[in-house]
């Protein structure tokens, strides 16, 4: 098991990468199954990351497997995993979610997408990279949400597989970049409670973002 997660963080980590949102050694990716984790380690130029950059630790943080020292963000990570269900955290220094983060406290829903991550997306005030005070911010930035920005630092995601924070982590990239460029037409429109209540019946209702196949009578 340990050597498919330790796979699967390298991989996840040369894809962000390769899509910008991971710069050289800055940002980290973690995996959990059961009481293991697999994050990448200190030090890692991440575009280049495999499966030997990888470490594995127990919950308390006690290395099983590896030969690096994790990541200085370790107690976010497992801060994240502690106070939810989560699979895999994915922390990133991506540049429009970073550039939000220096400037906003919130950043609000103004596509019906966001609410893929649980709604208006919380910024956690800034702390000292690495220091059980940033876990501590981070954590509570991402109760209810599947992601979360850090002020004057960058973005965290979480999901119930590490394609899932991945994925996540884009969205997170994608929906700063679009707040940035509809700020600059002017401000921004705001989804209401009541249209964002409105999404989420009809994403419930639709099968939002499900394959479905056709009714024999659809059929041409």
């Amino acid at each position: 098991m340990s050597d498919a997660m330790r796979r699967a963080v390298a991989d996840a980590a040369r894809h962000l990468a390769a899509a910008g949102l991971l710069v050289g050694t800055a940002g980290n990716v973690s995996l959990r199954a059961g009481e293991r984790v697999a994050v990448t380690a200190s030090g890692v130029v991440l575009g280049d990351c495999t499966p030997d950059d990888v470490t594995v630790l127990d919950l308390g943080g006690a290395v099983v497997e590896g030969r690096l020292r994790p990541t200085s963000e370790l107690d976010l990570h497992l801060g994240a995993y502690a106070a939810g269900d989560h699979a895999a955290v994915v922390h990133t220094h991506a540049p429009w979610s970073t550039a939000v983060a220096c400037v906003l406290d919130e950043l609000p829903v103004v596509h019906y997408q966001q609410l893929l991550l649980g709604g208006a997306v919380r910024v956690a005030p800034y702390a000292t990279f690495g220091t059980p005070e940033l876990a501590a911010a981070v954590t509570a930035a991402l109760e209810g949400r599947q992601a979360a920005l850090l002020a004057n630092h960058g973005s965290v995601a979480v999901g119930p597989t590490l394609a899932k924070a991945v994925e996540h982590a884009e969205l997170l990239e994608w929906l700063a970049a679009l707040h940035h460029r509809a700020a600059a037409l002017g401000t921004p429109r705001v989804l209401t409670e009541q249209q964002q209540a409105a999404v989420v019946e009809a994403a419930v209702r639709r099968r939002y973002g499900t394959p479905q196949e056709l009714d024999p009578q659809e059929e041409s």
